[in-house]
């Protein structure tokens, strides 16, 4: 899109259908007022800095995947102060807040805070099922709804089962335990859909002598309004979890393979918290260290498939953690192969910005996912590690709708496939 001012107002020109239209953007109908409220909401006039080079557009690699999904026009609306035009552009929703935009920015415009602040600070209805995610995790604690005794039942279960592969009677998964080196936080989907991927972690943690506890109070670190942009439902979601470290006492919080719990844990820490300090970490970084410190036996052998990693925006574009993974991931696989780009570089899966709960936006979600299906084929690997859940959804998703016939897996199950069992005393 590129704007010429006149006597009465603005001109657009744009292509469509291979035909040159122009469309007069009235001067009467502009909003200045929106630009500084929009400043105010999200505390930051960065996005004035915005040069209208391209380089965001450039950087987005959906920007050309299907209409509205452009983020230097959407920067240029917001600078001319088109607020009913910004408010009401799918773009709003269709942006998967990656960063991946911000990080070939000249000025480091954030589009993924200006696209939470639209979402949440100006009244709009939110997308999908969001919502109601949102309001039962606020109303049960978790993003699944489990309720205290299932929770319970569930580790119960766990623990029996672990039990009988450790051929250890008085194993014991610790609960409410004070004092411990760290507080592990959940995903809800461990508990009520895949609780066969907690036990391969917690038998991670038995092998490596880990001092740990889980909260019977505030367990799971999810947290979809951090997508809604809603930071009143944001901090009575994520508050309690960083009050349980303070009650037990650990010393800190880990989290498991979950991107948005990483990172909402972690943002919500730097921006809201004001207790004790302590630090957050990403599962797989401690299980880095336990490999280095020789406290996991690790026999590559065991996973022989071509292996190849993708990055989560939340945890490595976003919070930096990006080599911890591929230490691990060359010590359990015989063939590890990157994608290109990687780290930090690397594509959204497509499935960011809560787009797994706005099935309204399925097809949007799915034409993203090429770019992703496009690095997968490209490093002839047969298996995919995914170290998120929300990512890992979207990827059976593409593995079935593009017929990849791949295998999905999280890191940590390929850590505990790997795993060297010590011999009993």
């Amino acid at each position: 899109m590129s704007l010429r001012l006149t006597k009465t107002g603005w001109i657009k020109k744009a292509k469509k259908k291979g035909e040159l239209f122009m469309e007069a953007i009235l001067a009467s109908k502009l909003d200045p007022g929106f630009f500084e409220e929009l400043a105010g909401k999200l505390n930051s006039l960065d996005f004035a800095n915005c040069l209208a080079c391209g380089m965001c557009t450039a950087g987005c690699v959906f920007s050309d995947v299907h209409p509205h999904n452009d983020p230097r026009k959407m920067l240029r609306k917001i600078i001319l102060g088109m607020r009913e035009e910004v408010l009401n552009d799918p773009f709003v929703w269709y942006c998967t807040m990656c960063e991946r935009c911000t990080i070939e920015c000249p000025m480091n415009v954030n589009v993924a805070a200006i696209t939470r602040a639209l979402r949440g600070k100006f009244g709009l209805p939110t997308a999908g099922f969001i919502q109601k995610v949102v309001d039962d995790t606020i109303e049960t604690g978790n993003q699944m709804a489990v309720q205290p005794d299932e929770y319970l039942e569930t580790l119960e279960w766990i623990q029996e089962e672990l039990q009988a592969e450790l051929n250890d009677p008085d194993y014991r998964i610790p609960i409410d335990v004070e004092g411990a080196d760290f507080l592990f936080g959940l995903n809800a989907r461990e508990i009520k859909y895949y609780p066969n991927e907690l036990m391969k972690i917690l038998k991670i943690f038995y092998v490596a002598g880990a001092n740990y506890t889980l909260s019977s109070r505030k367990w799971d670190a999810t947290n979809l309004a951090l997508f809604s942009g809603k930071d009143d439902d944001f901090w009575k979601i994520t508050g309690p979890i960083l009050e349980e470290v303070v009650r037990l006492k650990a010393k800190s919080l880990v989290v498991t393979e979950c991107g948005h719990a990483f990172r909402s844990v972690r943002w919500g820490y730097r921006t809201f918290w004001k207790g004790p300090q302590f630090p957050i970490r990403f599962v797989l970084e401690l299980i880095d260290e336990w490999i280095q410190e020789g406290r996991l036996k690790l026999d590559p052998t065991r996973n022989p498939e071509p292996v190849t990693l993708h990055d989560p925006c939340n945890i490595v574009r976003k919070e930096g953690v990006a080599e911890p993974q591929r230490r691990v991931l060359k010590a359990v696989c015989l063939d590890f192969r990157e994608m290109t780009p990687h780290k930090r570089w690397n594509y959204c899966c497509g499935a960011g910005g809560g787009a797994l709960a706005m099935p309204e936006y399925t097809e949007q979600r799915l034409l993203k996912g090429r770019r992703k299906v496009e690095q997968l084929l490209a490093t002839g690997a047969k298996v995919v590690a995914i170290s998120c859940h929300n990512c890992m959804d979207q990827f059976n998703d593409l593995n079935k709708h593009y017929k990849l016939g791949m295998r999905m897996e999280h890191v940590c199950s390929l850590v505990e496939r790997a795993l060297v069992m010590p011999e009993k005393n």
